[in-house]
């Protein structure tokens, strides 16, 4: 299949959607939607007007600041678009609402700025906009077997960054030095992206998200080291928490328990499963081992072309689980003022079960 082909082909499944949940089409802006639709990335978001428009009955219509418009003729799927510049001076809106059904709803990609929306809003006073992710969250969660193959190689490289930093030196150097070995070790191994870097030592893992800083991790620390980026355009994120020297037998307790709660739940993924469930199932071990008020964040998020996007493994989601969902499942127990353990994995849905796409150990690895 030609890249033409390809991006047509999303770009029709994407107005059929919009048109089962109910929508007149879709108004995407730069970002990672945009890519994922119809392959072209904006070389630089400006305050210019840069928009997709996906519409049952009409060729998908990129509008573009003119200057920007040979950058859009040479993307992957410029074949299958209808390619609109403009100049400064001229009114972008006005292009974008002549093609609406005044009174239509649609969907707008989350990223889409403020000032265009409520542009939009202005020229098109009766028409209805929504959020995508609340009208369409799951337009990108499916993904095919090229997406998955894509990810399970972000994993890879992940756990390769993981294999490696285990044997660096841990006591006596600051967290933002590992930090660095880890945003170093994930583009040594093909990563393009470098989106977080979280090295938690001691009462610092007791927040999810500690960012890395000048505190020197010491011998008898808990640390927890959380990385992720994009390799390839299709992201990484996994969680292992290591200790440096010998751990005490509260401290192994804890990490068991983490373990337990994160099989738990890999084990509890099929198809028709809600996604609240497979968070209740990993809350379920924990609270019952007296830590429930100390996991306070959700088991997982969805993981695809960006780090985190639906679908989320949180209670009220109840969305099933499908063939080609994937997504974290992450659960923690954060002690205050002492430490934090995580662990996490990606994993796809697929017919039957769940497939890990990160195969590191989980057992608690001593460092030095």
């Amino acid at each position: 299949m030609s890249d033409v082909d390809f991006y047509a082909a999303r770009m029709e499944r994407a107005v059929l959607a919009a048109v089962e949940a109910g929508l007149a089409g879709l108004i995407i802006s730069p970002g990672p939607d945009l890519g994922w639709l119809c392959g072209y990335r904006v070389p630089a978001v400006t305050e210019r007007l840069t928009a997709l428009l996906l519409a049952p009955g009409r060729k998908p219509l990129l509008v573009v600041p003119q200057l920007e418009r040979p950058d859009a003729q040479h993307s992957p799927g410029a074949g299958a678009l209808e390619i609109a510049g403009w100049v400064d001076g001229e009114d972008p809106y006005a292009t974008i609402a002549g093609h609406l059904d005044p009174r239509g709803r649609y969907g707008v990609s989350d990223a889409t700025w403020a000032l265009h929306l409520l542009a939009l809003q202005r020229t098109a006073p009766e028409a209805g906009f929504g959020a995508l992710t609340e009208v369409l969250p799951m337009l990108r969660a499916v993904k095919d077997a090229h997406e998955v193959e894509l990810l399970a190689a972000a994993g890879a490289a992940a756990d390769a960054t993981y294999e490696t930093i285990v044997d660096v030196r841990f006591a006596g150097r600051r967290e933002r030095e590992v930090a660095a070995d880890l945003a170093r070790l994930l583009r040594e191994h093909g990563h393009s992206q470098v989106d977080f870097t979280i090295v938690g030592s001691g009462p610092n893992g007791a927040n999810p998200h500690h960012e890395a800083g000048d505190r020197v991790i010491e011998d008898g620390d808990m640390v927890v080291l959380d990385f992720g980026g994009l390799k390839d355009g299709y992201g990484s994120d996994t969680t292992r928490t290591v200790h440096v020297g010998e751990p005490t037998a509260e401290e192994r307790t804890v990490h068991d328990l983490v373990r337990e709660a994160q099989q738990a739940a890999f084990e509890a993924v099929r198809p028709g499963v809600a996604c609240q469930d497979v968070d209740r199932v990993a809350r379920q071990v924990i609270r019952r081992a007296g830590y429930g008020e100390y996991f306070i964040h959700r088991t997982g998020h969805g993981i695809g072309v960006t780090t985190h996007e639906p679908p989320y493994m949180v209670e009220g989601e109840h969305l099933p689980l499908v063939p080609g969902m994937c997504f974290s499942i992450e659960p923690g127990i954060y002690l205050p003022g002492r430490f934090g353990v995580r662990i996490e994995d990606i994993v796809v849905c697929t017919d039957s079960a769940g497939r890990r796409l990160n195969n590191t150990a989980r057992e608690l690895r001593v460092v030095s």
